[in-house]
C-alpha cells in the first residue's frame, strides 16, 4: 500500500483496514476501522485533513482532499462510489455518494442520505438526513430513503469491510 508522511503529517489507519496497493493515502489522514479503501484512491491529507469513521468504503478511483487548512470529515458506513471528489466536505453515518459524484467544499450530506450517481453537491449545500438529492446541481427528490433501502444498503456496506479482510490474503499479482 502506497502510505506516505508529507512534512511530518502522517496517516493512521484503523485495524482491519485494506488500502490497496494503487491507491495513495498521504499525509493527515486518518482513516477507522475495517474500512476498504479501492484501487486508484487518493486521499490526500497534504494541507488539510481528512478523516474516515469505521467500515468505510472508498472505492475506486476516488479522490478526497481538503483546502488549507480545512477538513473533509467522512462518517461511519459511508460508501462513496467509483470515480467521486469530496472536497473539504462533512458526510455523515451511512450516507450514500452515488459513483461519478462531485460533494464541494463546505458541503454537509446527512445521515443515511443519497447522493445519486453523477450528482454535483454545492459549496455549502445541505443534504438533509434521509433524503435524496440528485442532478447538477443536486436537487432533493420530494420523498426520503426507505427501510427497505437501508436493509439492502447496510448488506452492501457490509460486503466492503468483508472485502477489507478478504483482499489480504486473497489479492495476488499474477
Amino acid at each position: 500500500m502506497a502510505i506516505y508522511e508529507f512534512e511530518e503529517r502522517k496517516p493512521r489507519v484503523g485495524q482491519g483496514t485494506y488500502v490497496h496497493p494503487s491507491a495513495d493515502v498521504i499525509g493527515a489522514v486518518t482513516i477507522g476501522e475495517n474500512c476498504w479503501i479501492g484501487p486508484g484512491a487518493r486521499l490526500r491529507g497534504d494541507y488539510g485533513v481528512i478523516i474516515l469513521g469505521d467500515s468505510t468504503s472508498i472505492e475506486d478511483n476516488c479522490v478526497i482532499h481538503a483546502r488549507p487548512g480545512g477538513m473533509t470529515r467522512i462518517g461511519n458506513h459511508v460508501t462513496i462510489g467509483h470515480g467521486c471528489v469530496i472536497h473539504n466536505a462533512t458526510i455523515h453515518d451511512y450516507a450514500v455518494i452515488g459513483m461519478g459524484s462531485v460533494v464541494s467544499d463546505w458541503a454537509d450530506v446527512g445521515q443515511w442520505a443519497i447522493v445519486a450517481e453523477g450528482a454535483v453537491v454545492r459549496q455549502r449545500q445541505q443534504i438533509p438526513t434521509e433524503r435524496i438529492a440528485v442532478g447538477v446541481p443536486a436537487k432533493l427528490l420530494d420523498k426520503q430513503v426507505s427501510e427497505d433501502y437501508k436493509a439492502e444498503w447496510s448488506h452492501f456496506k457490509n460486503t466492503y469491510a468483508d472485502l477489507a479482510r478478504r483482499y489480504p490474503k486473497g489479492l495476488k499479482e499474477t
